[in-house]
Parts: structure tokens; C-alpha cells; sequence
């Protein structure tokens, strides 16, 4: 299984945002930069980001982007749902429906990891980054 870069970059910005300042707007300039990725590309991410209610643009001189919620309260799962949306990974191609044993075993998975995602906040690598 395999995320997206987009996905990558989100969650990167999130932590970005953290570090500098939970309430604080960044630029997405300065973000791209810390990056080092396009401003147009993760502008985009940012957007996906602010729709999930993640997190909110804050326009002005000293605007840019700055957390909506606590970062406490915001999983890994929120962000890549935000990115990703929240489809299964896995269909079965053939059509045995709701009965397919393989589908059940990779559905099970995929509850299983979303389970962890969804405990992990982005505050814990938050604090591992400070401590470091």
C-alpha cells in the first residue's frame, strides 16, 4: 500500500505548522521552502486541508495558514482522509461481492491500520521533533 507524495507533503505541513506556532499564520511561501517543494502544488494540499477543516487560511499582510483545531485533537488518519478521501484501497475485481475472502482479510487490514492512524496524533511527533 502506498500514499500519495501529496499526502507526504500534508502531513510534513502539519508539523511545520506546529513547530512554528500552533496559532501563528505561516506562508505558504515559507512552508514550500522548508520543504523544498512548488508553492502551487502544496497551495493545493493546503486547500484539501482547509476544506477538512484541519486547518484555516488567515488572509493580510501576516497571513498564510495556521492550525483550526488543536494539533492534540488531529490524527494521521485526518490528514491522509483529508488528502486520500476515504475510500477502501482494495476492490475485488471479481465481482464475488460482500463474500470475498480476500476482500475480508484486506478490509480487516485496512481497519486495523486506520485504527492505528487514527490513535496516532500529530501531536506525538510533535513532541518527539521538539525533544530532538
Amino acid at each position: 500500500m502506498k500514499y500519495s507524495q501529496a499526502t507526504d507533503y500534508a502531513l510534513h505541513a502539519m508539523l511545520y505548522l506546529v513547530a512554528a506556532a500552533p496559532d501563528k499564520p505561516v506562508g505558504v511561501a515559507v512552508l514550500a521552502e522548508k520543504m523544498g517543494v512548488s508553492q502551487t502544488y502544496l497551495s493545493k494540499m493546503l486547500t484539501k486541508l482547509v476544506k477538512a477543516g484541519l486547518i484555516q487560511s488567515v488572509s493580510g499582510a501576516n497571513g498564510g495558514y495556521r492550525l483550526r483545531r488543536s494539533y492534540e485533537d488531529i490524527s494521521f488518519l485526518d490528514v491522509i482522509h483529508a488528502i486520500e478521501g476515504t475510500a477502501s484501497m482494495f476492490e475485488c475485481s471479481l465481482d464475488h461481492g460482500s463474500e470475498c475472502l480476500v476482500q475480508q482479510v484486506v478490509v480487516e487490514a485496512e481497519q486495523q491500520l486506520e485504527q492505528f492512524l487514527g490513535n496516532k496524533k500529530i501531536a506525538d511527533v510533535a513532541k518527539r521533533m521538539k525533544a530532538e
